[in-house]
């Protein structure tokens, strides 16, 4: 009996390393670096601070770069807690964006400041100092605590399949700000490394590469950061005499505060793709800010966003020979759209009168790969406005249309039908586009035509378009004079 005792936990041996067992690496790496001391997000952080980074995020613009600089300016008493208050300006493309941030002391992520630097404040938190999700100044309070450098691991990522952000390696790295011996942040994502760098005792990390986590494919950057400047004890604001292209836009006359209200949404010339567009203003002054966002969708199906779109912003002439580029502003070959949804922001160069703006699809590829295959593209015309005419014929008063009513009706004369719409011209109240005005011809009588229009738009029969085109005909022939300001 004895014997046949050892037989079960032989044989229960064997069974058991027959089977498959989950090794503990899959789901703990460990990582450390043989280097003493450690690090929390804001370390070191004082008044006076100066930093510049080159950044992006993929929650804004998927991944457009921009500049934002920051200034630590002093503390801010916030209800029971001091922060710290600092000024920031942002360089994004053509746009500049002043304001102020308030940073945590435990941990300095942005928690208020200005509404207009919202979506810059979201893509500093969740980059810059990303790494406050693992090590804080406290570890009271709701925080984390500073975390070791030897420490095999400083937490899990927290979304599905996330992995361990550990220390991996001592590198020194250099950035447009210097050469730094850093310590390496490491972690998986969908099987690509990501990878942020800190120097002990400096409060923000000098570099980032990180990637989206994805079940399939290639992951696209989620953000990725260098520190361009930094500087200590700087006791004046080095923003002094900056201001926001808002405010220059509003001194100018430029409607500053609007939607993307303008839809279009057609097939292109050879029906490769489907574009669905939204611009805004409504009407875009020569000088002002306008905006697009950018829809790229397939052809077979409505709700099918295309994946990797590879394009241009183009402004064309009559034959369709460029007369700007957006990609070339912007130093590039292509604008690429990883996720099939771009926004555009650009500040109106063309003349007054129609410009005909182009989507110019060169296909689908990954970023950095020139894509195979013929082009296709979607032309959008749109009415440019000049400053000094600058208003959309909708906004025409609607009690004016009485007055056309009344015309069409014979209720009024021609006379007084005309000198009622150069006052109202004159004085601002309706705005039509830039028309030549013509010296006027043997008769200066009105065409039945514009008096049906009059009387169509008064009832609603027509738009306000067409009925500010009948008046730029009696401009143009001279019939009704208009004053220049």
């Amino acid at each position: 009996m004895k014997g046949s005792l050892l037989i079960i936990p032989i044989f229960t041996a064997l069974l058991l390393g027959s089977l498959s067992i989950p090794s503990a690496s899959a789901q703990f790496q460990s990582g450390g670096v043989d280097k003493e001391g450690s690090w929390y997000a804001g370390e070191g952080l004082k008044q006076g601070d100066f930093f510049s980074y080159s950044m992006c995020h993929v929650d804004y613009k998927e991944c457009a770069p921009f500049e934002m600089d920051i200034w630590i300016k002093g503390d801010k008493q916030v209800g029971s807690e001091t922060k710290w208050l600092a000024e920031v300006v942002v360089y994004d493309g053509s746009k500049v964006i002043v304001g102020e941030l308030e940073l945590g002391k435990i941990a300095p992520e942005p928690t208020g400041g200005s509404i207009e630097l919202g979506v810059y404040r979201g893509a500093f938190k969740s980059s810059v100092v990303w790494l406050s999700a693992f090590a804080t100044s406290d570890s009271s309070s709701g925080g984390k605590g500073p975390k070791e450098f030897k420490a095999a691991s400083w937490g899990k990522i927290g979304n599905i399949g996330g992995e361990q952000v550990l220390p991996k390696a001592i590198e020194t790295i250099t950035v447009p700000a210097g050469t730094w011996e850093t310590v390496q942040m490491y972690w998986k994502t969908g099987g690509t490394g990501s990878k942020v760098w800190i120097v002990d005792g400096f409060p923000f990390p000098i570099k980032a590469k990180t990637y989206t986590h994805v079940s399939e494919g290639i992951p696209p950057t989620e953000y990725e950061f260098t520190l361009l400047d930094y500087k200590e004890n700087v006791q004046q604001s080095p923003f002094e005499g900056i201001l926001s292209t808002a405010d220059e836009f509003l001194d100018a006359g430029c409607e500053v505060d609007f939607e993307k209200s303008v839809s279009v949404k057609k097939p292109t010339k050879n029906f490769d793709y489907q574009i669905h567009i939204f611009y805004g203003p409504e009407d875009p002054v020569k000088g002002c800010e306008m905006q697009w966002l950018i829809k790229f969708i397939s052809k077979y199906d409505d709700t099918e966003f295309l994946n990797q779109v590879q394009f241009d912003f183009l402004v064309v002439d009559n034959d369709l020979n460029p007369l700007r580029s957006l990609a070339q502003e912007e130093g590039k070959q292509f604008l690429y759209s990883p996720s099939g949804q771009y926004i555009l922001d650009m500040i109106v160069k063309e003349k007054p009168g129609t410009a005909n703006y182009v989507v110019w699809i060169y296909g689908l590829a990954p970023q950095g790969i020139v894509p195979s295959g013929a082009s296709d593209y979607l032309q959008v015309p749109v009415l440019i406005y000049d400053s000094k005419d600058a208003g959309p014929p909708q906004s025409i008063p609607s009690w004016i249309k009485n007055n056309a009513g009344w015309w069409a009706d014979g209720s009024i004369d021609d006379n007084s039908f005309v000198q009622g719409i150069q006052f109202l011209i004159k004085e601002g109240i309706m705005k039509i586009p830039p028309t030549s005005q013509g010296s006027g011809g043997a008769s200066n009588q009105i065409p039945d035509w514009i008096k049906n229009n009059a009387g169509w738009w008064a009832d609603g029969s027509i738009d306000d378009n067409s009925f500010v085109q009948g008046i730029q005909f009696l401009i143009k022939e001279g019939i009704m004079k208009i004053e220049n300001p």
